[in-house]
């Protein structure tokens, strides 16, 4: 019990400190936020990792090389999301226990689905991420966190475009 509180006055003392012009009450609410964000990234990096090796079909070499360029992009975005976490004064969540109960996402499926069946998961695994930046424009407006507001602006796009290109496939 005194470690955890000696850590909590720590972590208080440390963003005492901080006056970047966004209040504590703002940055924490804003870290929230994006410890969600960073959550559904893992999360969704992780299921893309997982249809990467496991894909199989006629589809399979074109899957295969979408899937390594998508979740490389995945695992290039979760830095920047913790690194803004902790700019703002704030420790970025890092555990699987952590991202489970922070992630809009669920868990990758323990057996492979079909190749069809993985193209409308991570669909909606982008959905969800970009449903999870987007919600968080409010307040990055109201506390003037431009820094924040780009990060959104990118992890949006990719989103959105990914989505849209995952989708493509679905047509008939």
């Amino acid at each position: 019990m005194a470690k955890a509180k000696n850590a909590k006055s720590a972590s208080a003392s440390a963003n005492a400190g901080i006056n970047i012009g966004i209040s504590e009450k703002d940055r924490a609410a804003i870290a929230q936020g994006l410890s969600q964000l960073l959550a559904d990234t893992y999360t969704l990096y992780l299921t893309t990792h997982n249809f990467h090796w496991n894909v199989t079909g006629p589809m399979f070499n074109t899957l295969h090389l979408m899937f390594m360029g998508q979740y490389t992009e995945l695992w290039n975005a979760v830095d920047p999301v913790a690194e803004r976490i902790r700019s703002l004064g704030h420790v970025a969540p890092g555990s699987y226990a952590q991202f489970s109960a922070l992630s809009s996402l669920p868990d990758v499926p323990q057996q492979p689905p079909k190749a069809l069946e993985m193209v409308r998961i991570l669909v909606a695994g982008h959905e969800g991420a970009a449903r999870t930046a987007r919600k968080l424009f409010p307040l990055v407006d109201q506390a003037n966190d431009e820094p924040t507001a780009d990060l959104l602006t990118q992890r949006l796009t990719m989103h959105e475009q990914t989505a849209w290109m995952l989708r493509s496939l679905l047509d008939d």
